[in-house]
């Protein structure tokens, strides 16, 4: 029941003080102001309590009024999240401009999903059956992609007594009653609410042992991520962040995307959703927003909702999860939350840390990325949160506190380098800083599933690429021209990695997407064009006359020349280097 309980003594910002001890909880959710402007309160003492605010508090002042809720920040989770976009708190942003245009306004009033919307229901339990926390018991045709299952709610458990027929329900209609363990006759909807900032609960946490395919070369090959796994993408302006994050929203092999755009420009954002709208799905056919949802926090939107934005996400991840669905979460930035918690923690006159963020950003970061992981839920089903998250150090350095303490918490680091984006190298994805700890885990999949040699040719591939930087630094000092022959064959067929392997074309047909088989014969063809050319070289037959010819640009137009339904060409490019080698031989006979 809804109370008034305390009235506003000060006002700081987002952050608005009560005094004394009226009875509020740590993380309820309050009302303040004449505007109910929704607040949760984060400071409880015996002589005030400190809520931070969600929404712009321009107009408060002391004396009035703060309700209490009675609950926790919560997300309301039924039919209707896929395909939505919504703000830090789950408001709908199509439904927030309907009533207060382009900008949201002060106190806006709608619900976070459509109340009168009628969902065809399927009804999967019966009188009798005894149900539990996660029992599955309906499933709703959500979007053309997605089958939604709405499932008891964790720590509820009950034999049903009545269940309503197949047919057409709100989400807050009555499908299915039972009787708790105390005898009381309990109902159930199509609708739950959790509270953000508590991870749902699982059965067991598998090892991360199944890749994310994501069809982009270097990730897949080199610096591979796990079904409910970690990664950060940390990169400077312009190096490519949103747009790796877009590449792997769109083609990996995720079943549901939750893309979070915290504190990001507002044209960034609108960007995504129109992508989104005209991309067809290559797995299933259908549109691509078929099966994501935006949280749009941007950064014109209140500081305070940002900081909540990212625990919105990845609660829908969740609820997903444990319907039995793989999710893939892209964080985008992770800088802009952490800075959202500096503010707020000014704010609140904490004593700072390093570059004034607050003592317990590693604990927050830390807490956030522990909800990934491949899980077993409580209904028996798998289900995987994948956590992909964008950070922004300014200026590029690594060194920064957002950088290193995501470093500490994530097991694979895309780190992408300016220089490689200037030079219109994408992804910019450094290889020799970057790094996957997640390879070990994944060798048997990769040898079982894709190739016994997989492993082995994207080892020999680092390896070039390493060579290659050792290399450079003497070419730096003395020239090309003093190395020897076999140098010389490395930096070559390190160019070919670099041009025909690493680097990627999103635009093009081709090239935006290619499959782990496709992957295994181009390093294949790359190793063996090395192979016989180290042979020649190994017969005195001089670099020079080697680059005469152009088997090295053919091989490096391989990504564009073969299509993904066409791998058996890839045997007339092997056809191809033995003529190349025969013919050398022979002409220097």
């Amino acid at each position: 029941m809804i109370s008034l309980i305390g009235k506003i003594y000060g006002i700081n910002g987002p952050v608005v003080y009560i005094s004394g001890n009226q009875g509020f909880k740590m993380g309820e959710m309050v009302l303040v102001g004449k505007d109910k402007l929704v607040g949760e309160v984060i400071g409880l003492t015996k002589d005030k309590t400190t809520v931070q605010v969600y929404e712009e508090t321009s107009g408060l002042k002391p004396g009035d009024d703060v309700i209490s809720t009675g609950s926790a920040i919560s997300v309301t989770l039924a039919p209707g999240i896929i395909s939505n976009i919504f703000d830090g708190i789950e408001r709908p942003l199509l439904e927030v401009a309907k009533q207060s245009g382009a900008f949201i306004s002060r106190g806006v009033n709608v619900d976070s999903l459509d109340m009168s919307k009628l969902w065809e229901v399927h009804i999967t339990v019966k009188p009798g059956d005894r149900i539990y926390g996660g029992t599955i018991i309906a499933e709703v045709p959500e979007t053309s992609a997605i089958l939604h299952k709405s499932m008891v709610p964790p720590n509820v458990e009950g034999v049903v007594t009545r269940t309503a027929p197949d047919g057409k329900y709100t989400i807050h209609d009555t499908i299915v009653t039972f009787t708790d363990k105390n005898g009381i006759d309990r109902d159930l909807t199509l609708t739950q609410r959790w509270p953000i900032r508590i991870p749902r609960p699982i059965s067991k946490r598998y090892a991360s042992n199944r890749p994310l395919i994501t069809g982009q070369r270097i990730l897949d090959t080199l610096f591979p991520i796990a079904k409910g796994g970690t990664a950060a993408i940390p990169g400077g302006f312009g190096t490519g962040k949103t747009m790796s994050q877009h590449q792997l929203a769109k083609w990996s092999d995720a079943d549901i995307i939750v893309y979070i755009g915290c504190g990001e420009r507002g044209n960034e954002m609108t960007e995504v959703l129109e992508d989104f709208s005209k991309l067809v799905d290559p797995r299933s056919g259908n549109p691509l927003l078929a099966r994501t949802t935006l949280i749009a926090n941007t950064s014109n939107m209140p500081v305070a909702a940002r900081e909540a934005s990212i625990y919105t996400g990845i609660t829908l991840a969740e609820y997903y999860r444990d319907m039995g669905y793989h999710v893939a979460i892209m964080a985008d930035s992770t800088s802009r939350w952490a800075e959202a918690l500096r503010e707020l923690s000014g704010r609140l006159e904490e004593m700072p840390a390093e570059e004034g963020f607050p003592a317990y950003l590693a604990s927050r970061l830390s807490a956030f990325y522990e909800r990934a992981g491949f899980m077993q839920n409580l209904n028996g089903t798998e289900g995987s949160v994948s956590i992909i998250g964008a950070v922004s150090p300014q200026g590029g350095d690594f060194s920064e506190p957002v950088t290193q303490n995501t470093k500490r918490f994530v097991r694979c680091f895309w780190a992408l380098d300016k220089s490689l984006a200037y030079a219109r190298h994408f992804p910019a994805i450094q290889w020799l800083t970057s790094y996957s700890e997640y390879l070990n885990d994944l060798a048997p999949w990769y040898i079982t599933n894709v190739g016994e040699d997989f492993i082995e040719c994207r080892n020999q591939l680092l390896s070039l690429l390493t060579q290659e930087s050792q290399l450079n630094e003497i070419v730096k000092l003395i020239g090309s021209d003093v190395l020897p022959d076999d140098q010389k064959l490395v930096l070559e067929i390190a160019r070919v990695i670099r041009l025909g392997f690493v680097q990627q074309n999103a635009y093009h047909p081709s090239d935006t997407y290619v499959p782990l088989e496709k992957q295994l014969k181009m390093m294949r063809t790359i190793l063996y064009l090395y192979s016989k050319a180290k042979q020649l070289i190994d017969m005195s037959m001089p670099m020079s006359i080697l680059k005469e010819e152009d088997i090295f640009e053919k091989v490096i137009s391989i990504k564009y020349e073969v299509p993904n339904n066409e791998l058996h060409r890839f045997d007339d490019y092997i056809t191809m280097i033995d003529a190349f080698y025969n013919r050398i031989i022979t002409k220097n006979a």
